[in-house]
């Protein structure tokens, strides 16, 4: 059995859990990064990209030292570098166990967040909780060129690199491409997780119909987010060798919290505008 799904198996993951409304920071579940990067040739001491974990909260709430319910937005960012990820349930069900329990203010709710992501995932973790009454102009669309009008035949819903194709006989560009076609499991309930991901790049130019089957190829793949962002960026720099890449993924939320993954061997800022299917 697969190191992770033995770990999972003797916690709350993939199994019926009571609702727990007092805040509870055990049931935080961190998995190491680092078995499923070994199976991509990553080696703990040198990360061939930089970037972040960006998860949004739409579901955060707690109570007020009256007992009134205070209702917000969260924005969590996760160090590419920390040795664990959180899974996303035990995240949902940590989130939840603020709901009932009093606090003094949003400060403090902020801080203890902080404090016990950073302990969970071995890095620092930024918080920052919003209101809901703030006016916000975050929807977008994504940049780039759209590939999923391509009037391809797909037959490969298992991940297939050997599929990307590029042209060296041509010169070098900078592209940027988008789809909407990008599909998997989780690791661990099986569930299908719906994402849109963008594609940076700049080397000998990428084939836009094979690059389309090979995301598709995701689509009965089982994995994380943050683990199929970073295997489509080790994937194109095996098999297409650009000289910088950028690789990021805006994920459909489920259970109130979406994960948007971002992987770069050139970029540090990272654009994190919504779009309308989030």
């Amino acid at each position: 059995m697969n190191t992770l799904l033995g770990t999972a198996s003797k916690s709350l993951l993939g199994q019926k859990t009571p609702y727990c409304c007092h805040y509870n920071a055990n049931l935080l579940f961190p998995i190491p990064r680092q078995e499923k990067r070994a199976e991509l040739g990553i080696t703990a001491s040198f990360l061939p990209f930089s970037g972040l974990d960006i998860w949004t909260a739409f579901e955060v709430s707690w109570l007020n030292l009256k007992g009134k319910p205070i209702s917000v937005m969260a924005e969590f960012a996760f160090q590419v570098d920390s040795p664990f990820l959180i899974e996303s349930k035990s995240f949902k069900l940590y989130l939840n166990s603020f709901n009932g329990t009093k606090f003094e203010s949003q400060e403090e709710v902020e801080s203890l967040m902080r404090r016990d992501l950073t302990d969970a995932c071995g890095a620092p973790v930024d918080v920052m909780i919003s209101s809901l009454n703030t006016p916000s102009e975050l929807l977008s669309v994504l940049p780039g060129n759209n590939l999923d009008d391509l009037d391809i035949e797909v037959t490969e819903y298992q991940v297939n690199p050997l599929i990307l194709e590029v042209d060296s006989n041509n010169e070098t560009i900078c592209e940027t491409l988008n789809s909407h076609l990008l599909k998997s499991n989780c690791l661990v309930t099986g569930q299908p997780d719906w994402g849109s991901v963008v594609i940076r790049y700049e080397g000998f130019p990428i084939n836009h119909e094979a690059l389309l089957k090979y995301l598709i190829s995701f689509r009965e793949h089982n994995e994380f987010h943050e683990q199929c962002v970073e295997r489509i960026f080790i994937d194109i720099m095996k098999y297409c060798q650009p000289t910088s890449l950028t690789v990021y993924a805006r994920y459909v939320r489920r259970g109130g919290l979406d994960i948007n993954p971002y992987r770069s061997n050139y970029e540090d800022e990272f654009d994190i505008s919504r779009f309308i299917r989030q």
